[in-house]
């Protein structure tokens, strides 16, 4: 069984080397919608796959580290960069450019990294994650699957190569949880949200 559940966020970006020359070539936004799918053969205690609640915690604060914020490519221009990061209070620097199909790749790995880390207290049993569906506008979205976020042709995704803002750390309920996330170290989820 699958289930989904939206995400929403506002972000700009620059997406070089596209064909696009208002993409590649300009600053700019887009009203993103985020889908995370979830699977599993198995249903909780509760009768579900993964209670939806559970993704209002660290799945939420993650997708949303990107909202009101702009989205840097660290290949790109290092004064370009500074500059943002100069100006901007929220950003988040990505190792891959920020098109839509590289937004699934980063959102995927995140996600899968949080359910890695997250017990399961009420009887979830082999919650995976099916896909990251990335709506860029409103008639183009794309859909990463587990061997696109970890194809290397399509450029690689380390996670320690992830960079957030001071003020994006800030506001997550748990500073440290990149940190948490990096190490692999189990995260803290309550037994009622």
């Amino acid at each position: 069984m699958i289930i989904r559940k939206l995400f929403k966020f506002e972000n700009a970006h620059i997406v070089r080397n596209c064909s696009t020359r208002r993409c590649s070539e300009n600053l700019h936004g887009h009203s993103y919608k985020v889908e995370v799918l979830l699977e599993s053969n198995y249903l909780d205690h509760g009768q579900m796959v993964y209670d939806f609640g559970l993704t209002k915690l660290y799945i939420k604060e993650l997708i949303d580290s990107f909202d009101h914020g702009i989205t840097l490519w660290s290949g790109d221009d290092p004064e370009y960069r500074a500059a943002m990061k100069r100006f901007s209070k929220r950003w988040v620097e990505l190792p891959v450019s920020p098109s839509a199909e590289q937004f699934s790749r980063v959102i995927f790995r995140m996600v899968e990294q949080v359910l890695t880390c997250s017990p399961m207290h009420n009887g979830e049993r082999n919650v995976q994650l099916h896909s990251i569906i990335v709506h860029e506008t409103e008639t183009g979205y794309a859909q990463g699957f587990r061997d696109d976020a970890h194809n290397p042709d399509m450029g690689a995704i380390p996670l320690e190569a992830i960079h957030f803002s001071e003020q994006v750390t800030r506001e997550w309920s748990d500073p440290e949880l990149w940190t948490k996330l990096l190490t692999g170290a189990p995260l803290i989820l309550p037994q009622k949200v």
